[in-house]
């Protein structure tokens, strides 16, 4: 908008100077020829009782037509001049004017040839015409150094005008500058109202309507989290109570038919409570609850969940943790958020890597986060698609594909990065999960 600004204005002024600059060469045009035409008839007039009294004089000298003497070489004279007779003889004419006479007719008044325009002047008894003629080149002179007076300091102007303008235009804009990053640092984690901005009475209500809808937003939000909390804690109960039931089943039955039944059912139900968790995880990711309007140290929720899942034995693997010396992570994160990302992650190392070697967790100063494992390898085409819904890898673990997505959700909300490799960094096997905060 301000380029754009800048443009139109400076374009206006440059066309308004230009237009004026034109009206102005064109009265000067016109003024300076009144002006030279007065000055030839003045010149004329005055000449006139000046040659009469020198013909008087000369009357008895038959040696041609006389000169006025004078110092002005001829390519200085201005003006130049001649005195003709009835019959169109030249009496006398100016030291300057060389050649044939000038071609003007035996009358009072103005005459124009291609080189010049000459005034003729008529005594009183019409036998002697003096004749002033003004060359046109220098009219032309006068008329270009005149329109470049006004012409050239565009040159000058018109930068000075998009400076000028640029910065007017900035200050003036500032306030809508402001108000625009501050609306673009407006996220689902981030609900705050505008701060308070010294804005001009245009932009007040921009701001206050921007206000009520951060509101509404960050209300039903907040509606949409307590929801899946709820559905969350109202899912996993019926799910495990009818798991415990099964399995209570399962230890009561003598039918081995009968068991494996009860078994499979089990299994199902386990497989069930572990998607609706993970279907619950994505909805809160989808729902934007990364981000935090105060910052939190996520160094014990890490020591948390990394106990909590060393208390599950989801594996006969062991977690080993470690945190760089004086490492602390300080973020704008949610501490729920963080903690689904690193139960999801170890998760998924224990799942999926060798149960015989540790998942190493390392946390360092720089707030990046590296989770390694045993296993396999897994080839660069593989790696790039994991994170997409409901793909997995080649295995035989247990799991719905939703565990790496939700980390990736949850990741870009925190404006960090998540990169799988495989081998793991210092070894020739495994996946390392590399979170960067």
């Amino acid at each position: 908008m301000s380029r754009r600004l800048i443009v139109a204005l400076t374009g206006t002024v440059t066309a308004f100077w230009l237009v004026a600059a034109g009206l102005g060469i064109m009265v000067m045009l016109e003024e300076f020829g009144e002006i030279f035409d007065s000055v030839l008839e003045e010149t004329a007039d005055r000449l006139m009782p000046l040659v009469l009294d020198d013909l008087a004089r000369e009357a008895g000298n038959s040696n041609g037509p006389g000169r006025i003497a004078s110092d002005v070489l001829p390519e200085e004279a201005y003006l130049t001049y001649q005195v003709r007779d009835a019959d169109g003889a030249v009496l006398l004419r100016s030291h300057a004017l060389s050649g044939p006479p000038l071609d003007a007719p035996l009358k009072r008044g103005y005459h124009d040839t291609p080189t010049h325009r000459i005034y003729t002047a008529v005594s009183a008894d019409n036998s002697i015409f003096v004749q002033v003629a003004d060359p046109l080149s220098f009219r032309r002179e006068a008329a270009v150094e005149a329109g470049s007076t006004l012409i050239l300091p565009l040159l000058v102007l018109v930068p000075a005008s998009i400076i000028a303008i640029r910065v007017i235009v900035r200050r003036v804009l500032k306030p809508v500058e402001a108000l625009r990053k501050t609306i673009a640092g407006k996220d689902g984690g981030n609900m705050a109202p505008l701060e308070e901005l010294a804005l001009p009475v245009e932009l007040q209500p921009i701001a206050h309507s921007v206000n009520l809808l951060l509101e509404r937003l960050k209300a039903a939000l907040e509606a949409e989290r307590e929801f899946t909390a709820n559905s969350a804690h109202e899912l996993r109960t019926p799910i495990a109570g009818a798991l415990a039931q099964t399995q209570r089943l399962i230890e009561e039955l003598t039918d081995a038919a009968s068991k494996a039944r009860a078994t499979q059912i089990a299994r199902s139900l386990g497989n069930l409570g572990r998607l609706a968790e993970k279907l619950l995880q994505l909805s809160r990711a989808e729902a934007g609850i990364a981000v935090n309007d105060n910052p939190a140290d996520l160094v014990p929720v890490l020591r948390a969940v990394t106990d909590e899942m060393r208390r599950l034995l989801l594996a006969r693997a062991e977690i080993e943790l470690e945190i760089a010396e004086g490492t602390t992570l300080v973020r704008p994160i949610n501490a729920d958020a963080f903690a689904i990302v690193m139960r999801n992650l170890l998760e998924n190392a224990l799942a999926h890597g060798d149960a015989h070697q540790p998942v190493r967790i390392y946390a360092a100063a720089d707030g990046t986060i590296v989770v390694a494992n045993g296993g396999p390898l897994i080839d660069a085409h593989t790696l790039s698609t994991l994170t997409a819904r409901f793909v997995r890898g080649k295995t035989m673990a247990a799991g719905a594909g939703l565990g790496l997505s939700i980390i990736a959700k949850l990741v870009s909300q925190m404006n960090g990065t998540f990169e799988l490799r495989s081998p793991a960094t210092g070894r020739g096997d495994g996946v390392e999960a590399r979170l960067t905060l």
